[in-house]
């Protein structure tokens, strides 16, 4: 299903802001700032937990209408500094889950205490490799981010210390095919699919209220969605995500029948069941709204990661909770690619499924 070129271009502009924006986990200031503008005319309340997490609410017009938790996490995996070399090249931990290989020879950006740095990250160059070390696979502590500083002293003077936040320089860029590439799609492709959702909330009258939550830490241990959840306490959840697909080459439909261009995914279990496993009422609810709008979904059963909703379904007396996500090839790397075109479903299968919450779902009695 190709999708109009307004649609399209709005979805696009909101990917292209969040990718290029800089926020790792426990460092998501730039994001929330950017969230706080783009929902302060859609909602009626915007607020914030102890930990960072954003909880924007837009009031129902039912007394009686179910709470929908949206979450989307705020957070992309990143490095920090971990220590500073006496001869200015800095070591670093990495802060989420990379696969070590990716990181060589990326340039990097270090948001130091006065301004943001240049670096790149560096290792020793194929001429001067052993026939062994051309064999053993890259781990991040033999890598090292260069950024022309002299000494340990320059480092410090440039407003780099340890504890210093780094991420990807890496900007959106347009496929063909309506496709796009970018660093940490996961999860900013989720951010900008709630803001287009409550965007297009507005003025519909919507017997649920909807708190449209941007959850910190989630790439180190879904931190913000335990806290948010406590705090918005709601009927129904659905965490807006992104998921890996099996088809590209080196990964199989084995490993994952999901494809871009395909579709919303609607998750059935993540991690085995260890993370989540979908309220059947929740994924109902999804399914049978994506037929009253005639979008097809793709069904998923993962065996790898989670989401918030892991966190967000465990919270007080337990919350239905479910899924929506999109599709992403390369995902943990500053070159993932979305199909717009998912987005675009997922945002028209989110607000259908809002429009007829209150069928499923019921505010909480005392």
């Amino acid at each position: 299903m190709t999708n109009d070129s307004k649609s399209l271009d709005a979805v696009a502009s909101l990917l292209e802001k969040y990718s290029n924006a800089h926020g790792i986990s426990g460092n998501e200031d730039e994001i929330r700032r950017l969230l706080k503008e783009d929902l302060k005319d859609c909602t009626d309340e915007i607020k914030f937990d102890a930990l960072g997490s954003l909880i924007a609410v837009r009031k129902g017009s039912s007394p009686n209408g179910p709470t929908i938790m949206l979450a989307a996490h705020m957070d992309e995996i990143g490095l920090m500094v971990k220590y500073i070399e006496d001869s200015g090249f800095i070591r670093f931990a990495k802060f989420g889950g990379w696969f070590d290989p990716t990181l060589l020879n990326q340039r990097v950006i270090l948001h130091g205490t006065k301004g943001d740095l240049y670096g790149v990250i560096g290792s020793k160059p194929p001429h001067v490799m052993t026939p062994e070390d051309a064999k053993s696979p890259v781990k991040h502590k033999d890598l090292f981010i260069d950024i022309g500083a002299k000494n340990a002293e320059d480092v410090k003077n440039l407003g780099i210390e340890v504890g210093t936040w780094i991420t990807p320089d890496r900007q959106f860029a347009k496929l063909a095919n309506d496709r796009v590439t970018g660093k940490c799609f996961d999860n900013r492709a989720g951010v900008a699919l709630m803001v287009e959702v409550m965007r297009r909330l507005k003025g519909k009258d919507i017997k649920a209220t909807v708190c449209a939550v941007g959850t910190v830490q989630e790439e180190v241990g879904l931190k913000g969605a335990k806290t948010a959840a406590y705090a918005v306490d709601a009927d129904v959840a659905i965490a807006l995500d992104t998921t890996v697909p099996g088809d590209h080459p080196g990964i199989t439909k084995l490993d994952s029948p999901l494809e871009i261009g395909a579709g919303p995914i609607v998750s059935i279990s993540d991690a085995s069941g260890r993370g989540l496993i979908a309220h059947p009422q929740v994924v109902k609810w999804l399914r049978e709204s994506a037929d009253k709008i005639e979008i097809d979904v793709q069904l998923s059963v993962g065996e790898g990661g989670t989401t918030d909703a892991s966190a967000i379904h465990l919270t007080k007396e337990g919350i239905p909770t479910g899924t929506i996500q999109i599709a992403t090839r390369y995902i943990h790397s500053p070159v993932e690619v979305v199909d717009l075109n998912d987005i675009e479903e997922s945002v028209e299968l989110t607000v259908a499924a809002i429009e007829r919450a209150h069928k499923y779902f019921s505010k909480k009695t005392e």
